[in-house]
């Protein structure tokens, strides 16, 4: 099973008329960067001294980002607080070219915003400023509204649930009407404890941890070939009944990714990343390039191939990272080549 260049090509050229509205919790992701030469005298701590610092859109926005990276025009559905971190991260997505007809805006809001402190290329600490979106049910209508009108726009959809609220029942059931509707791909990247009726997606991208957890299954160590994983199996076999979905995809890290298809049974990709420096994101990147893939008309083990080359593309990156196109490409034509 290897995707051919040409065919990966083909798909690539198609992403350009996809329009892919993501819906869920956007972020800013804040990196500073520096170097450590001693210790604090005041804690044990180390003194970062700051060399350069970057913003970046996080969580469902560095999902649009990545959409919009792979040539496909992004759009995104979700919540933001009047203030300056929702101001940098605006300008950030307009200025990727990222569409924001899906935006509203909350009073009273703090824009979630998560910074990094990064020394020598090792990520010293987090600190994150967190809010939860919980409106009344004016607000809550106004929302379903906006999204309904969005993904009428669309040709693929991704609910990206970081578990801060906005991604909610309402909300689902409209983008799972369009989509049926339209016929068109709907991905859910979902979020352990978070119970919603998500029957009738096309595909869900959970890494191992969280698909025990939502199939209710108590996790096994994993084996060493996914597809001898009788444990891991079950629980993908599990999850594609629960949401009466057309794919699972869960995502092993290392292990590549285990594809389960209605239509076409079991499938492992074995991953392609080189050299892995950060795994932030990586999720982002596989469920942006799968729902792309399927609304350019890929099938499902083309699309896990695809966003399996693309995810070996950003964890070889530092940071919250994209893949380009012409990456993408590069990465399938050495896999064809070995």
């Amino acid at each position: 099973m290897s995707l051919h260049p040409d065919r990966a090509r083909e798909l690539l050229a198609a992403f350009p008329r996809q329009r892919i509205l993501v819906i869920g919790d956007l972020m800013l992701d804040r990196y500073i960067y520096g170097a450590v030469s001693r210790i604090s005298p005041e804690a044990p701590v180390p003194i970062v001294s700051v060399t350069h610092e970057k913003s970046m859109p996080g969580g469902a926005s560095n999902t649009a980002w990545n959409v919009q990276s792979l040539g496909g025009q992004a759009v995104v559905g979700g919540v933001l607080g009047k203030d300056a971190a929702g101001a940098d991260l605006k300008a950030l997505l307009s200025g990727g070219g990222v569409g924001l007809e899906g935006l509203l805006e909350g009073e009273g809001l703090r824009t979630t915003v998560k910074t990094r402190i990064i020394a020598e290329r090792q990520q010293v600490v987090r600190v994150d400023w967190d809010d939860h979106f919980d409106v009344g049910d004016r607000p809550a209508k106004t929302f379903r509204d906006l999204m309904e009108r969005e993904a009428r726009r669309a040709t693929g959809i991704i609910i990206e649930d970081y578990g801060k609220g906005v991604v909610c029942q309402p909300v689902v059931d409209a983008a799972l009407k369009v989509a049926h509707e339209a016929g068109i791909p709907l991905g859910l990247d979902p979020k352990e404890g978070q119970e919603l009726d998500v029957r009738g997606i096309t595909l869900a991208t959970p890494n191992r941890h969280e698909a025990f957890s939502l199939a209710e299954v108590r996790e096994s160590r994993p084996q060493a070939h996914p597809l001898e994983d009788q444990p891991l199996l079950d629980v993908s076999a599990r999850l594609l009944e629960k949401w009466n979905a057309e794919q699972i995809l869960v995502t092993l890290g290392p292990q590549g990714i285990l594809l389960r298809a209605r239509t076409g049974g079991l499938h492992h990709v074995p991953t392609r990343a080189r050299e892995v420096f950060d795994v932030s994101g990586a999720g982002d990147t596989v469920i942006a390039t799968c729902v792309l893939a399927l609304a350019a008309g890929a099938t499902p083990v083309e699309a896990a191939e695809l966003a399996n080359h693309a995810a070996g593309v950003v964890v070889g990156k530092l940071g919250t990272a994209t893949c380009t196109p012409e990456e993408l490409l590069a990465n399938v034509g050495i896999a064809e080549s070995e």
